[in-house]
């Protein structure tokens, strides 16, 4: 049986996905502006290490960009074309934005690389480190209050975004530690091309993060165990379920949809089987860990599977 209407109102769906678009746009113009400050701080402080964070920022952007544009077409309703909504135009567009740091990860190793081989290194300046540590503070403090929000609008979406930011901030410290060693031991100036090949080693890391993830959904993994026994649990507060099992999922974008089974009397009838079915999928929607769909089987108290055969 499958819900018609979700008790979401809609008030709280516009507030939710304005939370998100502003959190993003703010974390866009702190990353230009970061990226700026550090391209030009690397540039005159003579640090590729900073330089090569400064690249790392602006592709962060790209992250911003692609939630505020995508929040416009993968929360639209379902229609006859896309039955389970737009939800997956959320993981393509996260896979390519995965590509594309993967790419600028290599471009800026390759040039690392190419450096450490010159006996000529240029000794960095007190620019460039001030402009590493203006990037970890800042960094940080939007971490903590992306991910906060994330959390308060249970996007996690914006909660993964956050994190983008944290590692950003600890992509920065090898870099403060490069430069900072490079002045004042100018014999080891070349720290400062090894800093740089840490950085790009840290975008690599970060661009397989989100492209396995990505590749996750698309292939319909489903949601953890304990999620998974949080789905049931709902289920079952309704008092005439006597058992859930089949239980499903798999994730559309940051959400999760939902198939179970439900075990009731037998001796209900239609309407009332139905009002149950209807009972569970709206507490799950409005209880569960950002699910967006759900569709409930019922089935017969004689029909039920014994315990230690009840599959999740």
């Amino acid at each position: 049986m499958r819900n018609k209407y979700r008790n979401v109102p809609k008030n709280t769906k516009y507030s939710k996905e304005k939370q998100i678009r502003k959190v993003s746009w703010i974390g866009l113009v702190i990353n230009i502006i970061l990226s700026l400050i550090k391209i030009v701080a690397g540039i005159y402080g003579k640090s590729q290490a900073v330089f090569a964070d400064g690249i790392h920022s602006i592709f962060d952007t790209a992250t911003d960009i692609a939630i505020i544009i995508g929040s416009y077409f993968w929360s639209k309703p379902p229609d006859s074309s896309h039955p389970y909504g737009h939800k997956r135009l959320e993981t393509i567009v996260s896979i390519s934005i995965g590509v594309v740091l993967f790419l600028a990860g290599a471009g800026i190793g390759m040039e690392a690389v190419s450096t450490l081989h010159e006996k000529n290194h240029i000794q960095p300046g007190w620019m460039a480190l001030l402009a590493a540590i203006l990037s970890i503070i800042t960094k940080e403090i939007l971490y903590q209050w992306t991910a906060a929000t994330g959390k308060r609008v249970k996007s996690l979406a914006l909660s993964a975004n956050a994190w983008h930011h944290r590692i950003d901030a600890i992509s920065s410290i090898p870099v403060l530690i490069a430069v900072g060693v490079s002045i004042l031991w100018p014999s080891l100036n070349f720290i400062d091309g090894v800093g740089a090949i840490i950085v790009s080693l840290l975008i690599f890391y970060t661009a397989l993060k989100i492209i396995i993830i990505g590749f996750t959904e698309l292939l319909d993994v489903g949601a953890p165990r304990e999620i998974c026994e949080q789905i049931k649990t709902i289920a079952l507060k309704n008092s005439s379920v006597h058992q859930v099992h089949g239980l499903r999922t798999r994730y559309a974008g940051s959400c999760i949809q939902v198939d179970l089974h439900a075990v009731v009397d037998g001796s209900m009838t239609v309407f009332e089987s139905h009002q149950v079915s209807e009972d569970i999928e709206r507490r799950i929607l409005k209880e569960g860990p950002d699910v967006v769909d759900v569709v409930v089987h019922i089935e017969p108290l004689e029909s039920a599977v014994p315990e230690d055969q009840c599959i999740l």
